[in-house]
């Protein structure tokens, strides 16, 4: 079921109790992301990062095809980005918008990320070093190694790779890009519902995946709470649901079908805000919910889903969103890196 929140804090209650330690800090992040996710800086974004992004296409398809009875389904297909994800767009965003050291960039990732910013140093000659966890699907860990970055594995999460990046930041000097959590990152999907809102521009709902929370903090940012913005979750690692019941980021599990990208375990400090203001709400889905959602854009619509890819349009599928009769919605399909579909036997 679809649950919704306020979008503003409420201040008198706020008042009551003495500053948490470390609330400033968290204040000032907010603050921060708020001003600085603007669709200015996303258009400024989006025409350095232009040349090394491809205009994924929309695909318009009909409930009724997936036995659902809404009207037609507006698909953005950025699972045909380069590196096989949304992700590109912000590797990209950080290696055009900040100063890289000598030492490179180093990155921290359950997958995709790391397959982006390997794709990204790759393109624009930069070395790279990236850290991700044991449970990284092996086709992700094949394009990370064959886009020539240097590759860590270890660890069973995100957090644990995440550990290990900053211990080799400290020693190299390297640049850290943040899966998430950091300003370029957000302003590179910010560049999608740019994209989005241009090739769609009538739709009155977004269903977009939630792992940490970059994507669907740039998406908001740049619609700006002009359409309605649902973020979607696995039941298994309910990030930002959990941190929207507590009215800040805190720990929540991080397991699941999709816990190579989306069980970072908690949502960013500088997302949090921009999904507190904009977001209408999110829905959690089950493990099968994602499967069958997988298996349904492949027998419909021949395409090829990794689980995270297709969790937002599991809310749709299993029901746990149901739109109104005229409801015009539409569906970020953001990864498709995985070997669901073996062509060897044909």
């Amino acid at each position: 079921m679809l649950i919704s929140y306020l979008t503003n804090y409420n201040q008198a209650e706020e008042t009551k109790t003495k500053p948490r330690p470390g609330a400033r800090d968290a204040a000032q992040k907010m603050e921060t992301s708020l001003d600085t996710i603007s669709r200015e800086r996303i258009e400024a974004a989006e025409r350095l990062i232009r040349p090394h992004i491809r205009r994924t296409p929309v695909v318009e398809i009909e409930g009724r095809d997936f036995g659902l009875d809404t009207g037609p389904l507006t698909l953005k297909l950025e699972l045909l980005q380069h590196s096989g994800s949304f992700k590109a767009r912000g590797a990209f965003a950080n290696l055009k918008l900040r100063e890289m050291p000598k030492a490179g960039v180093v990155a921290a990732s359950g997958g995709n990320h790391g397959v982006a910013v390997a794709y990204a140093a790759m393109t624009l000659k930069v070395s790279a070093k990236i850290f991700v966890p044991s449970i990284a699907s092996p086709s992700k860990i094949e394009r990370i190694r064959g886009y020539g970055a240097d590759l860590v594995v270890g660890g069973e999460r995100y957090a644990d790779a995440l550990a290990a990046s900053e211990q080799w930041i400290a020693q190299s000097g390297a640049l850290a890009i943040h899966a998430f959590d950091s300003i370029e990152t957000m302003l590179g999907p910010g560049t999608l519902g740019r994209e989005l809102q241009a090739q769609a521009p009538a739709l009155d709902t977004l269903l977009v995946a939630v792992g940490g929370g970059g994507q669907i903090g740039g998406i908001a940012a740049w619609y700006a709470g002009s359409i309605k913005i649902v973020g979607v979750e696995p039941e298994a690692s309910p990030t930002l649901f959990k941190a929207l019941e507590a009215g800040r980021p805190v720990d929540a599990p991080d397991g699941g079908l999709a816990a190579d990208s989306l069980a970072p375990r908690r949502v960013g400090e500088r997302t949090f805000p921009i999904a507190q203001r904009y977001l209408s709400g999110v829905t959690l889905v089950s493990d099968d919910a994602i499967r069958d959602a997988q298996q349904a854009l492949w027998r419909v619509a021949r395409i090829v889903v990794e689980p995270g890819g297709a969790a937002a349009f599991a809310a749709l599928h299993s029901r746990r969103y149901r739109p109104q009769p005229d409801e015009r919605v539409g569906v970020v399909i953001c990864g498709a890196n995985t070997t669901a579909v073996d062509f060897s036997a044909h």
